[in-house]
């Protein structure tokens, strides 16, 4: 092995280190399951902000963007860019602050526990479903994270992929269940600075190496609709293909995601006080569009660097920060060790949505079907118990089902997301503002929203066409049309239901 390989290693391992003493020093702070689930409501703004939006960019920020802009240009990637950049801010500015009361007000510490707690559902019906749903899109996206880790030390080192996906899901499980809620709020903070520096130092890299800015602009213009926003640009064929207004609205539907998903969602029920989301808001919609621009740029340079000869023409277009960061590691020690800092930026992004994944499931199983659900009683003790063992279990299920190397980062995580945003996304908002919305209604619409992406996905896209639409887009719709006809109706909620709704937005 090289000594630059030698060198990488050290600084991941030392990165991966850093985040097991995290998770250790942390786990004194749990003796309730609200410390597990939500830090004990305890986050401070920056904390809240950098861990929301660090568990939702994922290995998608720093594999699926760039890819996508180096195969088919900036339009496609662009568009999904700004519909999740206006998302995250419509979230943060509509969702993020009546939550946190909503939810502090009800006690509820789990999305599921708020749906339940929201309706008065004594029955636990629609916790149980929203678990349910949780678990089912959570542990492929899990598995999806496992994937990109073990494809990024077997592109680095030739090690065997399925040994470098089982080391990296026994170090993310051992912070998460050590430390719980806390320490993945504290790791994802860190974790979203190596992000950023590693984005930094690519881009720096890469526009000296292309022969500078203009350069690799130029190499963009010569390919047809590469700059477009409404053809995309084809490799196979080098022609420009249009990108319809339909296909446009479509992409920009991912924005819709961000109301139903739980792991950014139970963040704002984590934060310490709600008027300190104001804050965290501002934090999370800048990092989050510049992060966004710089990834998608990313691409753009890569194709620079493959077309100019400075680096060999790429077989999967996702590993194209993998690559570049294999030729900064030839320039010496200290270059070397950038280039681990870098490869440790593109396992935080992993590791940031894989800890909130496993630990939403987790409170999934354990908090909301097992006692909740099923009414077991268990002590606080016997609780931790079983949210780890169940953690454990979320993780050697993924494993499993990301056996295969050659599965896509970015169709995984598309696929969670619609799931998410179909179910939960619609109910999520008229839970929040709309009194009249009742437990018929919400549990109507949840369950419509999911079966739908599944059915949309397999049976209605395939179509092609005007049918060729993210499935996110006519899930949230159906959901939110059964929502409001199901809830109007059917018995309006009860008076204290509606008591508790207006003194929570008063």
């Amino acid at each position: 092995m090289s000594t630059s390989s030698i060198l990488i290693i050290v600084a991941i391992a030392i990165y991966l280190l850093g985040m097991l003493i995290i998770g250790f020093a942390k786990s004194k702070n749990n003796s309730s399951s609200e410390d597990f689930y939500l830090g004990g409501r305890k986050m401070g703004p920056l904390v809240v902000a950098m861990s929301a939006e660090a568990s939702d960019m994922s290995s998608w920020l720093l594999m699926g963007l760039p890819g996508v802009a180096f195969l088919s240009g900036v339009c496609d990637a662009a568009w999904t860019a700004i519909g999740l950049a206006i998302g995250t801010y419509l979230n943060w500015l509509l969702v993020s602050r009546r939550l946190r009361r909503y939810s502090h007000k009800i006690d509820a510490i789990t999305i599921p526990d708020f749906f339940a707690k929201r309706f008065h559902d004594k029955k636990n019906i629609i916790g149980m479903a929203a678990a349910a749903i949780i678990i089912i899109f959570f542990i492929p996206y899990t598995a999806s994270g496992f994937a990109a880790c073990g494809k990024l030390f077997n592109a680095l080192f030739d090690v065997d992929y399925t040994v470098a996906m089982v080391v990296s899901a026994v170090v993310i499980v051992g912070y998460t269940i050590m430390g719980g809620f806390g320490a993945v709020c504290i790791t994802d903070l860190i974790q979203s600075f190596v992000m950023t520096l590693a984005l930094v130092v690519i881009v720096v890299y890469g526009i000296s190496n292309a022969g500078g800015f203009s350069a690799v602009i130029d190499n963009a213009k010569d390919l047809p609709g590469y700059f477009s926003m409404n053809n995309t640009f084809d490799a196979a064929s080098n022609v420009a293909k249009p990108y319809g207004l339909l296909t446009i609205i479509s992409t920009m539907a991912w924005g819709l995601g961000y109301f139903g998903v739980p792991h950014v969602l139970v963040r704002f029920m984590s934060i310490e006080d709600e008027k300190k989301l104001v804050t965290s808001r501002r934090i999370a919609i800048v990092w989050v569009t510049i992060s966004m621009g710089i990834a998608l740029f990313i691409g753009t340079i890569g194709l620079a660097l493959c077309n100019n000869g400075f680096m060999s023409m790429l077989n999967d277009p996702e590993t194209v920060i993998i690559a570049i960061s294999q030729k900064i590691s030839e320039n010496g020690v200290i270059a070397a060790l950038v280039a681990g800092i870098i490869m440790a930026g593109k396992l935080a992004a992993t590791m940031s949505t894989a800890d909130s994944q496993m630990l939403s499931a987790a409170s999934s199983f354990s908090q909301d079907i097992l006692q909740n659900g099923f009414k077991i009683k268990m002590s606080e003790k016997a609780g931790l118990i079983a949210a780890r063992l169940t953690v454990i279990s979320v993780a050697i299920i993924s494993v499993f089902l990301a056996r295969d190397p050659n599965a896509s980062v970015f169709k995984i995580v598309s696929f969670a997301w619609a799931g998410f945003g179909g179910a939960f996304g619609a109910v999520v908002l008229c839970a929040l503002f709309w009194k009249r919305c009742n437990l018929a209604g919400a549990l109507s619409g949840m369950i419509a929203g999911g079966i739908t992406v599944f059915a949309w996905k397999y049976k209605v896209r395939p179509l092609g066409g005007a049918w060729d639409i993210y499935e996110l887009l006519p899930a949230f719709i159906v959901s939110l049309v059964l929502i409001i006809v199901v809830s109007l109706i059917t018995k309006a909620p009860d008076e204290s239901i509606v008591k508790e709704f207006e003194a929570v937005n008063d």
